[in-house]
């Protein structure tokens, strides 16, 4: 029996074949995979795992899709999906969140309970899992700012907590990042008190804000490059004359020059040589070397 049936057999949770992996990103391109699997719970998680490492299967955990490129070729592995993973428990001014939850859901229930620390992810359509393992902020403001511990699947297949401590935040990186074996479970956030009228003026002027710069009525992934330390890599961009640059489909947003968005029919390998093509330039010209904030999975 081979493991696509073995895992069909195994009770596991639901399971999706040939999946287009172009409905499970915000960049809307990639090929299809052999499989997508939502582990109803930690057990059947491991199991999962273990199954696919025991059978040298490869596997990769994804949250919304809103942080990687995935290449148009086959992806001939297990596609983890915690969707499940979706408790939620409120306790005074922090909360404990299951992998798979929305973060931009968590968000706007924190502005309704008027707990502060969560504004900034108003606009990111991530979830906790990502939101932990990409260390996702805007407005010099980051998940590490407000995790206080992590529950984690460790390679050895034991079930710890982990404290920010532990967990390197720093700008866009994380410990999950440099140790992709460990799999995020559920995140506890702490929050403080805040006042209620003014985060949600906050929250409204950013959003405002965001739909004036950010080209948010196509499909992308958010800001493609990590901004350097003086100046912001949109910037950079647009003084070199790239907005608007098309690659097939894919585009350099005239709105916001660190976007780069799929206007229509784009392929992966359209998106990537658009973005290896900015990233060139500005290193050419500015001598910076751009850090991709984007994953790039199944290019090899």
């Amino acid at each position: 029996m081979n493991v696509v049936d073995t895992i069909k057999k195994m009770d596991l949770g639901k399971v999706v074949e040939n999946a287009s992996l172009k409905n499970y990103t915000t960049y809307k391109v990639g090929g299809d995979a052999l499989l997508i699997v939502y582990p109803k719970d930690v057990k059947r998680l491991i199991q999962l795992v273990k199954l696919c490492r025991e059978n040298s299967v490869k596997f990769k955990v994804l949250g919304f899709g809103s942080n990687v490129l995935f290449s148009d070729n086959f992806y001939d592995g297990i596609i983890i999906k915690l969707d499940e993973f979706n408790e939620v428990k409120w306790f005074n001014n922090s909360v404990t969140v299951g992998a798979g939850y929305s973060l931009m859901k968590l968000s706007l229930q924190a502005l309704k309970k008027g707990l502060s620390g969560l504004e900034f992810a108003t606009g990111i359509p991530g979830s906790i899992g990502g939101a932990v393992y990409m260390n996702a902020g805007a407005y010099k403001r980051d998940m590490g700012y407000i995790v206080s511990k992590v529950r984690v699947l460790t390679p050895d297949y034991r079930v710890i907590n982990m404290n920010n401590s532990e967990l390197d935040f720093h700008y866009r990186s994380s410990f999950f990042q440099k140790n992709p074996d460990y799999i995020c479970l559920e995140a506890t956030l702490l929050l403080k008190k805040g006042n209620r009228e003014e985060m949600n003026a906050l929250v409204k002027d950013r959003r405002e804000r965001r739909m004036k710069s950010q080209p948010l009525d196509y499909p992308s992934a958010g800001s493609v490059f990590r901004n350097p330390d003086d100046v912001p890599a949109g910037k950079l961009i647009d003084d070199l004359g790239l907005k608007g640059l098309t690659k097939g489909g894919a585009k350099v947003s005239d709105k916001h020059a660190n976007f780069i968005i799929n206007i229509g029919g784009a392929t992966a390998n359209d998106l990537k040589e658009l973005i290896t093509f900015v990233h060139d330039t500005v290193e050419e010209n500015y001598g910076i070397d751009l850090k991709v904030e984007q994953e790039f999975v199944n290019w090899e």
